[in-house]
């Protein structure tokens, strides 16, 4: 599920004319590093990232999703965090998103 969640940010980013750097998926979370040209609206295109992966992989996922979160409508909470980073290292950054675990199933 992780790897298509992957292939759909991808897909996505790319239409907002966003580069992916790095992305971690975790169990109830994802760390995404990515670049972007600053007329783009972070809310609309953090909204949109996150409506149409939870479409799509509610679509792909029906039944492995329904048994975890009982039918709820919603795969993504209604809060994220952003933050720049003027002051560290592209590297830096990329390093701490790899250090994060990865859930082993």
């Amino acid at each position: 599920m992780l790897e298509r969640l992957k292939d759909h940010i991808h897909n996505l980013c790319s239409k907002w004319n966003v580069l992916v750097i790095e992305f971690v998926g975790e169990d109830n979370h994802i760390h995404l590093l990515f670049s972007y040209y600053p007329q783009l609206d972070l809310c609309k295109f953090i909204n949109n990232l996150k409506t149409v992966t939870s479409r799509l992989i509610r679509k792909e996922f029906e039944q492995e999703l329904n048994q975890t979160y009982r039918g709820k409508a919603v795969l993504w909470n209604g809060s994220y965090f952003i933050a720049s980073c003027g002051g560290v290292t592209v590297d830096v950054l990329r390093k701490y998103i790899e250090g994060q675990e990865v859930p082993v199933h």
